[in-house]
């Protein structure tokens, strides 16, 4: 699922339309990204990509975008026919259960890593993930105690890796990532510019985190 987010919908639509030649089942498409793109103009951006023939995931991220796929407007999208569903990064897990009502065969994919467990009681399909790239098998076995219904184990584990989950919501989430990848061994590397190392307390939270989980045996 490539992301072919752009600044105009001409090139969005290019590169869905290559996505879906290369064989991709679905791309992730952010909103007009350029500026604070209102509603007609949001509809019009995924109507435009949706022409490419492959299937679209929205990626709802106010905090980055400034534009806001509300539930009510995710739900004219998926209405449309111009998404099949939604990388949910508001933070806000209330919309989960706006979007069931509004629109029940919108896939709901968690977007946030501190938010997986609250989602996935709310009936999200998936996870398009970033701290399962440092710690994959802890990860994948909250994923399945969650959806699974196993609140135990996910409960349990949750808190286990909440100090690192909740980097994914930060300005400095890759930079994490890539540490705790490097701590365990699975090579996360430098960031590449204009993104910029941790600051020494950061980077020490973040070690800290990781070795105490590494401790718990989680991987």
């Amino acid at each position: 699922m490539p992301g072919v987010a752009a600044y105009g919908s001409a090139e969005s639509r290019r590169w869905a339309e290559q996505a879906r030649d290369a064989g991709c089942a679905s791309v992730m498409l952010l909103p007009p990204n350029a500026y604070r793109a209102d509603e007609r103009s949001v509809l019009a951006h995924y109507a435009e990509v949706a022409k490419a023939g492959v299937p679209i995931v929205a990626y709802n991220n106010p905090i980055d975008t400034k534009v806001d796929l509300v539930p009510e407007l995710l739900a004219k999208l998926h209405g449309e026919g111009h998404i099949h569903a939604v990388k949910e990064f508001s933070g806000d897990v209330r919309r989960a259960y706006q979007l069931a009502e509004l629109a029940p065969e919108l896939d709901l994919l968690i977007g946030a890593d501190d938010v997986l467990l609250e989602l996935a009681l709310a009936g999200a399909k998936g996870w398009v993930a970033g701290y399962p790239n440092a710690l994959p098998a802890a990860s994948v076995e909250l994923y399945h105690a969650a959806v699974g219904g196993d609140l135990a184990t996910a409960k349990k584990l949750y808190e286990q890796l909440h100090p690192l989950l909740r980097w994914d919501s930060k300005v400095e989430f890759v930079q994490a990532i890539k540490l705790s990848m490097d701590l365990v061994g699975r090579h996360g590397g430098p960031v590449r510019p204009p993104r910029v190392p941790l600051l020494p307390e950061q980077e020490a939270t973040v070690r800290a985190a990781t070795e105490k989980a590494v401790a718990a045996g989680l991987a």
